[in-house]
This record gives structure tokens, C-alpha cells and sequence, in this order.
């Protein structure tokens, strides 16, 4: 990599790390009930709603009421969603007059942006208006990255209580998430990036003739306002279809650098977060730590080998970076930090090609979304996903040496090991049959548009990043079918992916949510165990590198066959028919 490119990779790691602290200790206070310096403007609006909302917030709920609240909510929000796509040609803010799209796309985006996925089978600019734009997809965003939060909040709050089945109050939870750390850091971002030349206004697409008098259109829209949102919470979509690629959408060096860290903001900070509410910050270093080496292991790894270039730039005898699929704007390094960022991050925003990247270039973004998500991740989904393999690893290293395994001072017992290991499993159990469905049927195959090894590891990755809720995608997968596939008669109908998908989102989002609830009120409800000379410590080094290589070992059990049946038999030459 170029001098620039670690200059810039080197200056974000350390502002995270710098901005970790103080955001960690503002959102414990947040969600602890104390007064910040936001609370003399906010909190007028946060009453209000509650009053509207006719909720007690001092009222706590046990996990069962937690879970009820979230699953309820999130309904709600599904069904708002999907009645805004279906009834878009009525809809105000609509000055290029967008019908609305098959109810099975509706189905597909409605499920993709509510589970906090942002899984895009359309392109924004030709598809969707200005008002379900902000009305449907930027609500979306808060709400689903509050979610989120709020099931991370929930499982804090069960290992740091002791006798107490109680973890707070979702709806509390999740005004106060909205409120006091998604909203005004949007704010906050949308004024830098317009700033920058993010555009922001309300006009039609803009008609231009060029130098060689052809006639081109520009769409406009409000993009700024959701582009920090997407970014912040998690819900990566574009508001065009080339996402962050897009000049409308990042057009400046220090606009890709505000964007890369947006998405490592909250999922780092929930990890002081973490650390502040158990009462142990170590714990908290611990678990970032790990995060942050298997973000630069990926990064230098993913910038190493777009700067090397391709076998086949080399192979004609050029020498250089692999700038296929990128802007040149901000070249090989700026593209593959922020791509390495998107996946690693569980946003899944991009500013260049995936499918473009070089054989060892692209296995990074997908050993990130495999390694489930943790990897800083989604804010709230990346801590939580986290601590349930830190659960299973120190339930592992216990029994390896002969002792009863325990965690910030609460027994680790068979109940909270069968939870902890069903909230991992489950989405790499769903993503595997999804795939194995895509790839066999007739059906889902009309979905492909490259066959062999290759249309193999585009259906993976395709359920692969539905399932961890990341949404990036290598292209290839549609949601439509493919007018030149075999057996298609060339019309569009009701797509098979569509629906599998949706699903696949869905199920991925909520039900490794309800574990780590069931699993939180377990935690609060154990006595709390004094530490002995046999106590294991999670707080060191050591401990650090065991979680390392139990992350990298769950990934390679749950994905080594279907990597071996696509990207590693791809890269041998090998064909599958």
C-alpha cells in the first residue's frame, strides 16, 4: 500500500480508539438514566413521548415483556414500511413519478431495511421517491439500528445485575437509543458531508447536455440526511445504486473518511459502553481489542493485495494496483479500507465494485461477514454477537481446565450454553440451506447469472450477507429473474430470491435477538460469584488471543465446505456442474 493509504488506514484506527472512551461513557450515561448535556434539549421531546407512547419508563420488563416489545415494534415497522412502497404512487415528494414496485420487492426491501440488513434489489434513484425515501427507508435506519442497541443494552444490563430478571425497558431503551445518540450524530454528519457536496434538496432529476451534446439526467434528492443515518446505524443503503461510489454520495477524500467512521462509531463505543456498565472496564478493552486485530488483519490484508493487483494485470505484463471497479478518486487503498470497513463494520456500504476485487482481496469482506458479524459489526448486533462467542469460549477454556466455567462473576451453566450456542449457529444453519436452496432448485436458479464455482460464490455471499444483516452484495444475484437464464421464457415475474431472502433477513435479524434476550435474563437472574485463584481472567491478553483464534475456528467449521465448493474451487480452476 501506498504511504497515503496507511497514513489514512492509521488515522482512523486511532480516532476510533480515541473517540471510543468518551462516547462509551455517554451512551452508559444515556441508558443508565443520567443526565447529559443533551438531556435539557432532548428530554422536553423524550417525556413527550413517552406520554404519547403511555409508557412508564421507570416501569422495568422482564426478557419474555422485552422480546414481546421489540417483536411488536418491529411489526409495526414492517407493516409501516411495506404499506409505504405498496401506495407510492399516491404519495407526496414524488416529482418523477415512481409507481410502485411488485409486492414482492416490497416484501424483500420492507424485511431488509427493518431487520437493519439495507439488502438492495433495486436501484434508489429509478425506484423510490423523496418521501419513501425519508418517510420509509431513513426511519428505518433509526429505528432498526435502536433495536439493535437496545438488545445489547439488554444483555449489559443482565451481566451486570445480580438476583434480578429484570433488563430495563425496551421502549425506554429504545426513545432514549433514537434520541440521544442516533439522532444527533446524524445531524451532526449530514451538516459535514453537505459540506463536502453531498447533495440535500427536494428538486426533479436534472437534465444536462454534455460536451459531446448527449443528453444526460442527473437525479437529486435528499441524500445527505441519509447517508449519515445508513452509515451511523448500520443500514447501509444507498440512496443510489452505486451506494458510496457515487459523487452525489461521497464525493471527497474527507467525505470517505467521515463515512468509514460513521460505521465503526457506535459498535465501538458500545464495547466502553460495555465495560462502564459491568463495572470492569478491562472487559470492555478485551472485547475491542479482539475486534480491532481482526479489523487490521483484514485491512492490511484486503489493501495488500488491490495495491499488488491481479494475476491478470501481471500476466499481461503491467505492474500496479488493481483499479478495476473503482473511483479513481479515491484508488486502490481508499477503496479497499472502505470496503474492508463496510463488512467488517456489519453496514455493508461500499464505494467500489466487490466483485471487482482480486481473488485475495474479496475473501476478506467475506471472512468478515462469516466470522458472524462481530467484527465491530452492527451497532448492538457486533457487541452482542461478540460476548455470545466470548460465553462459548470461556465455556470452552473452562472445561479444558477442569473447572466450572464462569463470567464477570455469574456461572456459565448448560441453560445459558445451550442459548449462547443456538444465537451463533442459527445463522450459519439458515445461510448454508438458503444457499444450498438458491443453488438446486429451478427456482432459485433463475436467480443466477454466472454459473459454476463463480454463480456458487455469488449465492453464498448473497445469503451469506442477508443472514448477518450486512447487505453488501458481489452482484451477479438477482432479484429478478434472469431473462437469459435457462428455461426463462425472458418476463420478469414474482422472484423466488425476493421472498427467500426476506425471509433469510428476517429470521437472521429476530431470532438471534430472542436468544440473547432469553440469555440476558438468565445472566441477571444468577447470583454473582466471587473470583478465586482459579477464576479464569477475560481481561488479558491471553484471553484476547484464545478469543482471536476461537472467532477464526468458528468460522472455518461453520463455512470451510461451502468455500471449498465456490471461491477456493474457483481459484483452483475447478468446475462444478
Amino acid at each position: 500500500m501506498s504511504f497515503a493509504g496507511w497514513v489514512q488506514a492509521a488515522l482512523l484506527i486511532a480516532v476510533v480508539v480515541a473517540l471510543t472512551p468518551p462516547l462509551g461513557r455517554y451512551m452508559a450515561d444515556v441508558f443508565g438514566g443520567r443526565r447529559v448535556f443533551l438531556s435539557p434539549l432532548v428530554g422536553p421531546f423524550e417525556r413527550g413521548l413517552y406520554r404519547l407512547m403511555r409508557v412508564d419508563p421507570d416501569r422495568e420488563q422482564d426478557w419474555k415483556a422485552y422480546a414481546c416489545s421489540l417483536l411488536v415494534f418491529s411489526l409495526v415497522s414492517w407493516l409501516a414500511l411495506y404499506l409505504l412502497l405498496r401506495t407510492q404512487g399516491i404519495d407526496p415528494l414524488n416529482p418523477e413519478g415512481f409507481h410502485s414496485a411488485p409486492w414482492d420487492l416490497s416484501f424483500n426491501t420492507a424485511s431488509s431495511f427493518v431487520s437493519n440488513t439495507s439488502w438492495q434489489f433495486y436501484g434508489g434513484e429509478t425506484t423510490l421517491s423523496y418521501f419513501v425515501q425519508m418517510g420509509g427507508i431513513v426511519v428505518a435506519s433509526f429505528t432498526s439500528g435502536a433495536v439493535g442497541i437496545a438488545s445489547a443494552i439488554a444483555l449489559i444490563r443482565g451481566l451486570a445485575r445480580r438476583d434480578s430478571g429484570l433488563l430495563g425497558n425496551f421502549w425506554t431503551d429504545l426513545v432514549r437509543g433514537t434520541l440521544y445518540v442516533l439522532l444527533p450524530i446524524s445531524i451532526v454528519a449530514a451538516l459535514v458531508l453537505v459540506s463536502q457536496g453531498v447533495i440535500q434538496n427536494l428538486s426533479g432529476s436534472l437534465p444536462i447536455v454534455g460536451l459531446g451534446h448527449t443528453t444526460q439526467t442527473l437525479a437529486m434528492g435528499p441524500v445527505a440526511s441519509q447517508e449519515a443515518i445508513k452509515l451511523l446505524s448500520g443500514d447501509g443503503g444507498g440512496f443510489f445504486n452505486v451506494n458510496s461510489a457515487y459523487p452525489f454520495e461521497n464525493p471527497t477524500g474527507l467525505s470517505n473518511f467521515v463515512e468509514m467512521l460513521l460505521m465503526l462509531l457506535v459498535p465501538a463505543g458500545l464495547t466502553y459502553t460495555f465495560g462502564h456498565m459491568v463495572g470492569r472496564r478491562r472487559e470492555g478493552w478485551a472485547v475491542f481489542a479482539a475486534m480491532l486485530a481482526l479489523f487490521v488483519v483484514g485491512t492490511v490484508v484486503i489493501s495488500a493485495a488491490e495495491v499488488h493487483g491481479s494475476p491478470a494485470i501481471h500476466a499481461a505484463g503491467a505492474h500496479g494496483p488493481n483499479l478495476t471497479g473503482k473511483e479513481l478518486r479515491f484508488g486502490a487503498p481508499g477503496s479497499a479500507l472502505f470496503d474492508g470497513t463496510g463488512t467488517a463494520s456489519g453496514d455493508g456500504a461500499v464505494n467500489s465494485a466487490l466483485e471487482s476485487l482480486t481473488g485475495l482481496g474479496a475473501a476478506v469482506p467475506m471472512a468478515n461477514i462469516m466470522s458472524g458479524e462481530v467484527i465491530f459489526g452492527g451497532p448492538g448486533s457486533g457487541l452482542y454477537g461478540m460476548l455470545l462467542i466470548v460465553l462459548i469460549a470461556v465455556f470452552v477454556a473452562g472445561l479444558m481446565v477442569g473447572r466450572t466455567p464462569e463470567y464477570l462473576g455469574k456461572k456459565i451453566g448448560i441453560r445459558e450454553m445451550k442459548l449462547a450456542t443456538l444465537g451463533t449457529l442459527i445463522t450459519p444453519a439458515m445461510v448454508l440451506v438458503t444457499t444450498a436452496l438458491a443453488v438446486a432448485t429451478r427456482l432459485g436458479r433463475r436467480s443466477l447469472f454466472a454459473h459454476g464455482p463463480q454463480g456458487y460464490a455469488e449465492s453464498l455471499y448473497a445469503y451469506l450477507s442477508q443472514g448477518n444483516n450486512n447487505g453488501s452484495a458481489l452482484a451477479g444475484y438477482t432479484g429478478f429473474i434472469q431473462p437469459n437464464a435457462p428455461g426463462n421464457s425472458g418476463s420478469y415475474g414474482i422472484s423466488f430470491a425476493d421472498l427467500l431472502g426476506g425471509a433469510t433477513m428476517t429470521v437472521g435479524r429476530f431470532v438471534p435477538i430472542l436468544f440473547v434476550l432469553a440469555l440476558a435474563g438468565s445472566l441477571g437472574a444468577r447470583r454473582s460469584v466471587p473470583r478465586g485463584l482459579g477464576t479464569l481472567r477475560t481481561d488479558n491478553p491471553t484471553f484476547v488471543a484464545f478469543l482471536l483464534g476461537f472467532v477464526i475456528l468458528f468460522a472455518l467449521l461453520n463455512y470451510l465446505a461451502a468455500l471449498c465448493l465456490g471461491p477456493l474451487a474457483e481459484s483452483l480452476g475447478g468446475q462444478l456442474y
